[in-house]
């Protein structure tokens, strides 16, 4: 492979060391049946994936100097389905919460949602109208811990009302997580999201808003998830929702956060569009 101009989304030799064994130890697992180890580069793969999310782009105009698309759409689907998505990300997690002197899972975690309109294309099966909102397409619900990392994550059609999201991400937090104890949710949580938490061992507490507070007041501690999605907005592929699949669009929400992971365990600066 000939040398090409670096993007500012390229992983640096020392994040790529932080993400190549969980790709290398998955290679080694499916091994082509003729012996061949493949003609791309996984570093490469990866590096359109973040180009992709930060940029937004569609996938055919991906730069000619990464892969073809068909391979690494091919790669995107397949680490999707694998779950090494989640794992590349998870193990990124654990060593900021360890930098952070934190255990490597929470005992609290904040719940939020968030509406995004859908793209021409996505299917109409799997996107609806957030009728409080005013917003078609779909709906993301995060849970995200003290530090604004994200735990589980959550991507139904935006008439899902907000009960069937929070009860979704209780369910994926207590199955990934032995750890989490409570959980904070806002007002538009009602009753029922209360109740599947007792059932799942997680305490749920909907913190009420002062009513003599106007405009946007960041609450203690449920802050962290509104950050959480302002850094997440930063990449364009999740500006809107382009996913047939709401399963990609959860995908597509872990390569973010673990490029943003890779930056802080490096000490790398976030890169600005507006930089000349």
């Amino acid at each position: 492979m000939s040398e090409r101009k670096p993007y500012k989304t390229d992983v640096s030799d020392e994040q790529w060391a932080l993400v190549e064994p969980v790709i290398a130890a998955w290679k080694a697992a499916h091994p082509s049946v003729s012996g061949h180890q493949g003609r791309y580069a996984m570093r490469e793969i990866v590096n359109a994936l973040l180009y992709q999310s930060r940029t937004g782009c569609q996938w055919e105009l991906l730069p000619h100097d990464f892969p073809p698309p068909g391979a690494v759409k091919y790669y995107f689907y397949t680490w999707r389905d694998d779950g090494i998505d989640q794992t590349i990300y998870d193990l990124l997690r654990w060593q900021v919460r360890e930098m952070a002197r934190r255990k490597a899972d929470p005992s609290l975690v904040v719940l939020d949602t968030q509406s995004v309109h859908a793209a021409a294309g996505v299917p109409a099966e799997s996107t609806g109208r957030d009728a409080a909102k005013k917003v078609p397409g779909r709906k993301r619900g995060l849970a995200a811990d003290v530090l604004g990392l994200v735990i589980a994550v959550v991507v139904a059609a935006a008439s899902a009302h907000e009960n069937a999201v929070g009860i979704a991400l209780l369910d994926k937090v207590a199955a990934d997580t032995d750890t989490v104890q409570k959980a904070l949710v806002d007002q538009g949580f009602k009753n029922a999201v209360v109740a599947h938490g007792e059932k799942v061992g997680i305490e749920v507490e909907v913190v009420e808003r002062n009513p003599a507070q106007t405009g946007f007041v960041p609450q203690a501690k449920r802050w962290v998830v509104e950050r959480a999605y302002g850094i997440l907005i930063l990449h364009r592929r999740l500006v809107r929702d382009y996913e047939h699949r709401p399963r990609s669009s959860e995908s597509r929400v872990y390569w973010a956060m673990s490029a943003v992971i890779l930056r802080r365990l490096t000490g790398a600066t976030t890169p600005a569009w507006r930089t000349a």
